[in-house]
């Protein structure tokens, strides 16, 4: 076992014996270097190898610290936890939707339709499946081809498989969605960080990158809550035409502002929009939806059959009722107000710190106060029962993070979010050693 990795082992185990806490920061590399009595550039593999484990992160001139909880990706795709108040992840489910959702489905339960419902699915779903799944999406001119995936997920999946070859790179967000670096991970792809403003991706930034493909959230951004202006969006899509790329756009949280035209619309001939139930109507129901430019058609077609990512065709059928008899417009308009109370709340409980959100979106971004780190502060925040997460299960280059964190306000009920945000608010007007953190 080389050194590095030994080093790494020692100061694992102190985290794992206590002796290093969460929020502990670690020596600069030098100094470690000193006290340890090792060469610089074994100290840089070392603090390297503890950020791969998720052992510690890094955050923009402040640092290395030890992390709080699960690694950071790990925290990203965690199912629901046992947390008392989850703002971790995203789960808008209103109560008035269920029987919406189960009165739609009485149809498809007659024999005779069950019967067909219950073959198997194709990747094109029927006629009247894309029909409406474009007639959902079509925005201003723009009436996409559709296909269908199991999810959002894998749509993005079948989409990078598509267009970015193993070992080849594509470029995203510097802060993104953290299942696309699993994904990407998983496909054999490298991510290469494109630099970002107030106004979303900056193209001349993606423009001096050597990549296959551009990965972008332009609506409600995951988890910075940014939506890129239609100048923006223009001068991005004049961008990738010179560049002659192709650009995976994730629509998840588009039907919270139905009134911004998707990037697709910018450069329908190399855009791939990818969409989903589950935020729309409800987690359980993950049903994933690719709008796709006909000449790649065929060949995300045979992405998504080849990664078995194939909607189940009673998903599909589902999914196609929920649309053409109005359930999902109406979840989706009571989705938009609670959106958009819940900002409020939020606004309110965390006035004078620095938020980053959409007054319609169902998360925010919190920049938080020069004396807390973000993995410190998702210590004390967990030991008060709340789950938050922090900037690092973001930040596509390791120890990288910016010193923040992200709020998923959906799941909760408004009384408990707004008791919730009290107590944060409370925890980040004080300092570490207050609320027992060293």
């Amino acid at each position: 076992m080389e050194d590095y990795r030994i080093v790494a082992d020692e100061i694992s185990a102190d985290v794992e014996a206590g002796r290093l806490r969460p929020g502990d920061r670690l020596p600069p590399q030098r100094r470690f270097a000193r006290e340890r009595g090792i060469a610089n550039s074994t100290a840089a593999r070392v603090y390297g190898e503890l950020v791969r484990r998720g052992v510690v992160v890094g955050e923009v001139g402040r640092g290395t610290f030890v992390r709080a909880g699960r690694p950071p990706l790990e925290t990203a795709l965690a199912e629901p936890g046992g947390a008392t108040v989850d703002l971790e992840l995203n789960f808008a489910v209103l109560p008035e939707q269920s029987a919406l959702v189960g009165k739609a489905l009485e149809p498809l339960l007659r024999d005779d339709v069950l019967t067909a419902a219950l073959r198997p699915g194709s990747v094109s779903g029927s006629k009247q499946a894309r029909d409406a799944v474009a007639g959902l999406l079509a925005k201003d001119g723009w009436t996409p081809e559709i296909l269908f995936a199991g999810s959002g997920r894998q749509a993005i999946a079948a989409a990078i498989a598509a267009f970015v070859p193993m070992g080849e790179r594509l470029a995203v967000e510097a802060v993104t969605y953290p299942v696309v670096k699993a994904l990407a991970g998983r496909l054999g792809v490298q991510l290469v960080p494109i630099e970002t403003d107030d106004r979303g991706l900056i193209p001349e930034a993606l423009e001096a990158a050597s990549v296959r493909a551009l990965y972008v959230q332009p609506t409600l951004h995951n988890p910075l809550g940014s939506t890129m202006d239609e100048a923006r969006r223009v001068e991005l899509a004049e961008t990738v035409r010179r560049m002659d790329i192709p650009v995976i756009e994730d629509g998840i949280y588009t039907f919270l502002r139905p009134e911004v035209r998707p990037f697709a619309a910018y450069a329908p001939e190399r855009t791939v929009f990818t969409d989903s139930m589950s935020k729309r109507l409800a987690p359980g129901l993950t049903t994933g939806f690719l709008a796709v430019p006909a000449e790649s058609k065929e060949r995300l077609a045979a992405a998504v059959r080849s990664g078995g990512w194939v909607a189940p065709r009673f998903a599909v059928e589902a999914a196609t009722r929920w649309i053409t008899g109005g359930t999902l417009e109406t979840v989706e308009r009571a989705k938009r107000l609670d959106a958009a109370e819940r900002q409020r709340v939020t606004a309110a409980r965390l006035a004078g710190f620095t938020l980053r959100a959409d007054p319609q979106a169902y998360h925010c971004w919190w920049e938080l106060p020069e004396h807390w780190r973000a993995e410190t502060f998702v210590a004390a925040a967990a030991r008060r029962g709340i789950a938050v997460t922090p900037a690092a299960a973001f930040a596509v280059v390791p120890g990288h993070a910016p010193n923040a964190v992200r709020l998923a306000v959906s799941s909760p009920p408004l009384e408990t979010l707004a008791a919730a945000l009290d107590v944060l608010a409370g925890l980040a007007s004080g300092r570490p050693e207050d609320a027992g953190i060293d």
